[in-house]
């Protein structure tokens, strides 16, 4: 989702809440959703590659890991001209993979044992 999608969707949920605001407290309870809309729209621009990686129980996969994913992540993404994201591992049995972060430079790899299994 590039950044303007994710701005119009952070600003519509935003006004979503000031109008709540509003409908609860007038002008006031709308100032003051729109300061706690901008507080957790600017938690969650910062913080969420975090949240969904200590949602998943992901660890951290060092640079001489067993498996070579660090390595093979590594070619990959300078194959493409990109910073090399952080690697983790998820302990789960479903194959599965995702990417999470702001931008490249700070861009986090997931990827669970059960499509490591698989592969």
């Amino acid at each position: 989702m590039g950044y303007t999608k994710t701005a119009l969707l952070m600003a519509a949920m935003t006004a979503l809440f000031m109008g709540l605001g509003y409908l609860l407290a007038g002008g006031g309870g709308a100032m003051i959703a729109l300061l706690v809309a901008g507080a957790m729209n600017a938690f969650t621009w910062w913080n969420s590659d975090k949240m969904v990686l200590r949602m998943h129980n992901a660890q951290p996969v060092g640079p001489d890991d067993r498996l070579g994913l660090s390595r093979m992540v590594a070619d990959l993404a300078r194959n493409a001209n990109m910073p090399v994201p952080a690697v983790y591992l998820i302990d789960t049995p479903q194959p599965n993979a995702f990417a999470t972060g702001r931008n490249p430079q700070n861009a986090a790899v997931a990827v669970t044992t059960g499509l490591i299994q698989a592969l």
